[in-house]
C-alpha cells in the first residue's frame, strides 16, 4: 500500500472498526506462474492485545482453495468518499485539485488452509451465528441434518495470522483546519453514507488533534 506517514494508523481499534462495518473482505494470492487470484469472502475476526486472527472459507473448486502455506494479502474496504476542489477555501491559491478520502487496511501473513470436517463444522456454526445476527435471522447450521452436512464437503477453510498490518485513514490531514472544516461540512450534505461516515471521522480526527494541543 501506499502509504504516507500523515494518513497511517497502528491503532488496532481502527482495525476492529472497519472489520466489523465491512467484513466482506478481498483475499488476494498468486498461483505458482505470478498469476493473481482475488476472491470476495465473509471473514470472522477476532483479535487478542496485538494478535490477530482471520477466519473463512471457499468454494473447494476455488482455485484459491489450494492456496496454503504462502503469502496472501487481505483487503479491508472501508468508507470513502470524492472531494472536490471547489470545495476549499484556499483552492485558488494553492492551486488544490479533488482527491479522494478513505479508510482501508492491508493484512498480509502466510495463509494456512484446512479442510478437515470438525473444523468446517465449526467455522460454519460460528459463521452463521455472525452473520444471522446481524440481520436479525435465525438460521444455523445444522451438522446433524445429512443434507446440510454433506454441504461441508463442497467447501475448504482458511486461517490467516497477519504478520504485517497497514492501516490508511486519509482524511484530509494534510490540510489546514479551514479546508477540513468546509470538507467536512459539503461531506454531510452528501447523499451518500459513505460521505456522512467520512465526515464523522474528519470531525473525530480534528478533535483528537485539538485534544493533544
Amino acid at each position: 500500500m501506499f502509504l504516507q506517514r500523515v494518513f497511517a494508523s497502528d491503532d488496532l481499534r481502527r482495525l476492529d472498526a472497519l472489520i466489523d462495518a465491512d467484513p466482506f473482505v478481498t483475499l488476494i494470492t498468486s498461483n505458482d506462474d505470478g498469476t493473481p487470484i482475488a476472491t470476495q469472502v465473509p471473514a470472522l475476526y477476532r483479535r487478542d492485545g496485538n494478535e490477530v486472527l482471520i477466519e473463512g472459507h471457499w468454494a473447494r473448486a476455488n482455485a484459491q482453495a489450494a492456496h496454503d502455506g504462502k503469502l496472501a494479502l487481505l483487503i479491508i474496504n472501508g468508507p470513502h468518499a470524492y472531494v472536490s476542489a471547489s470545495w476549499y477555501p484556499d483552492k485558488i491559491e494553492q492551486a488544490r485539485v479533488p482527491t479522494w478520502n478513505y479508510c482501508t487496511a492491508h493484512l498480509h501473513g502466510v495463509l494456512e488452509g484446512f479442510d478437515d470436517e470438525p473444523s468446517l463444522i465449526d467455522l460454519l456454526a460460528r459463521t452463521s451465528a455472525r452473520f444471522e445476527s446481524s440481520v436479525g435471522g435465525d438460521w444455523r447450521f445444522d451438522p446433524d441434518n445429512p443434507a446440510e452436512r454433506v454441504q461441508v464437503r463442497g467447501i475448504s477453510g482458511f486461517r490467516l495470522r497477519p504478520t504485517r498490518i497497514e492501516i490508511k485513514d486519509k482524511l484530509s490531514q494534510n490540510h489546514p483546519h479551514a479546508n477540513r472544516q468546509a470538507v467536512i461540512a459539503r461531506l454531510q450534505q452528501q447523499d451518500s453514507n459513505g460521505a456522512h461516515e467520512i465526515a464523522r471521522l474528519m470531525q473525530q480526527t480534528l478533535e483528537n488533534n485539538d485534544d493533544a494541543t
